[in-house]
């Protein structure tokens, strides 16, 4: 495994662009599986979970061209479905969360899936059951093999159905509308998730030749066709990277420009760091300026009372966003409480943040109050582990910040959701180095 070493205190300055935003690709990659016909995708970020998941598609049969940095056309002309069944396709799922976005694809046009329970974040129960019910819905059976951990789809024919997810899973919707572009009849999806990354996901499947109407809401109506065919799809910037590289700039920053942001589709993420008085200013071309923060201070109500963080679906503050704006209220002046409400593991890193000397009281699983002292204590360096992408960025956040050197081990988590982040940091004048 590889680890990072951080020397930090050092300044961060200059202009950085986002990658393309991963939970999209996983989703519109995925898509690809709909047609026999090429699908060109661009600003595919250069992230182990998506080449993990390109590599995947190369073994089932799909033929993959790079054209250049990001760019690819993929066609899913002939598959091998037997692979689909074998040990290394399993296992192999089992490693990479992403996967189970193939079932909705492979179940449509080929009325069977295979998946193995899939791996990714240790952040706690992570169920399934909206992606699945949604299948059943549309007249598909499963059943699950508890001694190989293997779900098994079948379906003879899909056919539209009305459905009330019981979670605006982003997954679930994303796997569910793609099984029913190729259902017969009309699918309606209430409770629908509606995050960017699903609208892009609907907008390049109507591009595809889908029927899909209500796209940016939480009533998606979907008529089935026959077929979907070729199409160009973009992918947008990824917000959450976006929200990373704001907090770097708050804590550690003598004025950054992040290019290119997106920001129509960050939501109320640029609200959040208002709160922890956080300055955040919009400029031309699209992009993001953070100016050097002396002091910021932690807003309260209007009334008066204590701040709150809560993550909520889109356009509410993202739960990927917590572990970071953890990070920038330990430097805050003022205190804020953090509410995770989605996975009960996400807050457990704080532990390490503590031992690095942040004020922080960990509640519950979902709950932390964040004690900021004005940068009057300073955290320190440390030796760390990275649980998760989002634990995994806040560590190096924090060590940005640190006094001394911090080693964080496990950074093939971090990798799984950022693009050569130490090449692309050093440029910003952070002193971090890849050892492993």
């Amino acid at each position: 495994m590889s680890s990072f070493i951080i020397e930090g205190g050092h300044t961060l300055q200059g202009t950085i662009t986002p990658q393309g935003a991963k939970n999209e690709a996983l989703q519109v990659i995925s898509a690809t599986l709909l047609t026999p016909e090429p699908v060109r995708i661009s600003n595919v970020p250069d992230i182990a979970d998506v080449n993990n998941l390109i590599a995947l598609l190369q073994d089932i049969g799909v033929e993959v061209e790079k054209h250049n940095v990001g760019d690819y056309s993929f066609s899913a002309r002939e598959i091998n479905l037997d692979y689909l069944h074998s040990k290394d396709y399993l296992e192999r799922c089992a490693r990479l969360r992403g996967s189970i976005l193939l079932t909705g694809p492979l179940l449509a046009r080929f009325g069977q899936a295979a998946i193995a329970r899939p791996g990714g974040d240790k952040i706690g129960r992570r169920r399934l059951d909206t992606h699945f019910l949604g299948f059943e819905k549309l007249g598909a059976t499963f059943c699950y093999d508890e001694a190989s951990s293997i779900y098994l789809l079948k379906a003879t024919h899909l056919r539209g159905n009305y459905m009330l997810l019981d979670e605006a899973s982003v997954t679930g919707t994303a796997n569910i509308i793609m099984a029913a572009t190729l259902a017969q009849g009309t699918t309606t999806i209430y409770n629908a998730a509606c995050e960017p990354y699903i609208q892009q996901l609907c907008k390049m499947l109507c591009k595809m030749g889908a029927n899909i109407s209500g796209i940016a809401s939480n009533l998606l109506t979907i008529k089935g066709v026959e077929s979907l065919g070729a199409a160009n799809h973009s992918i947008l910037p990824d917000m959450i990277e976006v929200g990373s590289f704001a907090a770097m700039a708050a804590t550690t920053g003598n004025g950054i420009t992040i290019k290119n942001v997106g920001w129509p589709w960050l939501g109320i993420m640029p609200e959040a760091f208002r709160r922890l008085g956080v300055t955040l200013e919009q400029r031309a071309d699209d992009d993001m300026f953070i100016p050097r923060h002396e002091h910021y201070q932690v807003d309260t109500f209007l009334d008066g009372s204590f701040m709150t963080l809560a993550d909520a679906p889109w356009p509410g503050l993202s739960p990927d966003m917590l572990s970071a704006l953890i990070v920038v209220a330990t430097q805050a002046k003022g205190s804020v409480l953090i509410h995770q409400k989605m996975f009960e593991s996400r807050l457990y890193f704080t532990d390490k943040l503590i031992e690095m000397g942040a004020q922080i009281i960990l509640c519950d699983p979902h709950r932390a109050v964040v004690v900021g002292h004005d940068r009057a204590l300073r955290l320190h360096g440390r030796r760390m582990a990275s649980p998760d992408i989002r634990a995994g960025i806040a560590m190096l956040i924090a060590a940005l910040n640190a006094e001394g050197t911090s080693v964080i081990e496990n950074v093939e988590q971090i990798d799984r959701g950022y693009e050569r982040i130490e090449e692309r940091l050093s440029s910003l004048g952070a002193k971090i180095y890849r050892e492993g």
